[in-house]
């Protein structure tokens, strides 16, 4: 029997632990407060199992709950595991925890929407409902099989969401194995990697597209925006929510926050007489936003993603804003500029060994080739006017 009375625990003041004998303790917190504490040796390890706050906890009941737990340990069990393994979450609710856990680190919100939607179509139809300990092989295929050749991309996508989910349950104890990972590797037909590309323009045709676009009866806003990003060589999201006070006009120079690119690292852009001109016009729709290319028809807002992409699909361009890179990338390896600065111009990681000797961003160097890209352009456009005027 332990030595604690319920007259006795009434009597308690003093702010700690007082043992009942054993493993159990009643904790007296510094407001007179008490709960049930049992300290264990668990595989070595000492732990505090809490067993509930007094009087809602009664003497007996924390007694009993004590002794069942030295009964689990006695026989090899581990009683906080099985406590936390009574807590097991359903599919839905590990999914969202570890969409919480993730979401920081998405720059796109677009990814995040998408993240969650292709779950709630895809996977939540099967998996939703079901604890995450019960989940195995044949669910995850039911979700994966029937889309798994018929929509590849978006089936390689929801098995790498749903490998993480369960990786997230497995690192938190409540599952063993990560069934959506290699064990079901066999039972999914082989597809050979496919590389989307993004719809170009020779380059010899660009300064067509730009002077198709200045002709159109879109807004200045988006029209500027697409001469600025085929001129910087920029990533659409880069340029349309490019702000003022990231562009130096003296030293011409456009500094990308790492928040915003690819790479995660700040990125500088030298700035042409030709980019700068587009600033120039732009000064006129400067609003409380601080946005180079504020949305028209959203006030403070930036232009959406999908602006410059309708932009390109009215005036009958047949190229997304993403492949104007591609353009200036075949410009530059067909014109003999060398390989190291058009990459560092495009802002790409370079591997391997090239890599690591590779710690320069080459400014000033990048700086003669996008001017030399600006006079390219600025001439292949007067020929275009002089035809056609």
């Amino acid at each position: 029997m332990g030595r604690m009375t319920i007259a006795g625990i009434k009597r308690l003041t003093k702010p700690g632990l007082h043992a009942d004998g054993g493993t159990l303790y009643l904790r007296v917190g510094p407001t007179g407060a008490r709960s049930w504490i049992q300290r264990l040796t668990i595989n070595g390890r000492r732990v505090d199992l809490g067993l509930g706050g007094w009087p809602v906890v009664s003497l007996k009941m924390a007694r009993d709950r004590a002794f069942a737990n030295r009964r689990a340990v006695a026989e090899g069990r581990d009683p906080l595991f099985e406590r936390r393994r009574a807590k097991v979450p359903t599919f839905r609710q590990a999914s969202e925890r570890t969409f919480e856990a993730n979401r920081a680190r998405w720059r796109s919100a677009k990814t995040a929407a998408n993240w969650m939607a292709q779950m709630e179509r895809h996977a939540f139809p099967v998996l939703a409902d079901l604890p995450v300990n019960q989940i195995d092989r044949e669910h995850v295929l039911r979700v994966l099989t029937p889309i798994w050749t018929a929509h590849a991309d978006i089936a390689r996508k929801l098995r790498g969401r749903i490998r993480a989910v369960l990786g997230w349950c497995q690192a938190h104890g409540y599952i063993e194995h990560n069934v959506a990972g290699d064990v079901i590797q066999g039972a999914l037909p082989a597809m050979p990697a496919v590389k989307a590309h993004f719809r170009a323009l020779p380059y010899g045709d660009v300064a067509v597209a730009l002077a198709t676009v200045q002709a159109s009866q879109a807004s200045p806003s988006a029209k500027a925006c697409f001469r600025f990003l085929v001129l910087t060589a920029a990533r659409s999201g880069e340029a349309r929510l490019a702000t003022w006070d990231e562009v130096d006009v003296e030293t011409r120079v456009w500094r990308i926050p790492a928040s915003r690119t690819k790479t995660g690292a700040e990125h500088r852009v030298p700035l042409a007489d030709a980019a700068l001109a587009v600033l120039e016009s732009v000064r006129p729709l400067r609003d409380s936003s601080s946005l180079l290319f504020p949305s028209p028809s959203r006030p403070g807002r930036p232009l959406s993603d999908v602006t410059l992409i309708k932009l390109l699909r009215d005036q009958g361009v047949d190229a997304v804003p993403h492949g104007f890179r591609s353009s200036f990338r075949d410009w530059c390896a067909e014109t003999g500029k060398p390989r190291e600065i058009a990459e560092a111009a495009l802002a790409h990681v370079v591997g391997g060994v090239e890599g690591a000797y590779f710690r320069s961003d080459l400014f000033e160097r990048r700086r003669m080739l996008m001017d030399r890209w600006a006079a390219y352009l600025t001439e292949q456009g007067a020929r275009v006017v002089r035809l056609h005027g």
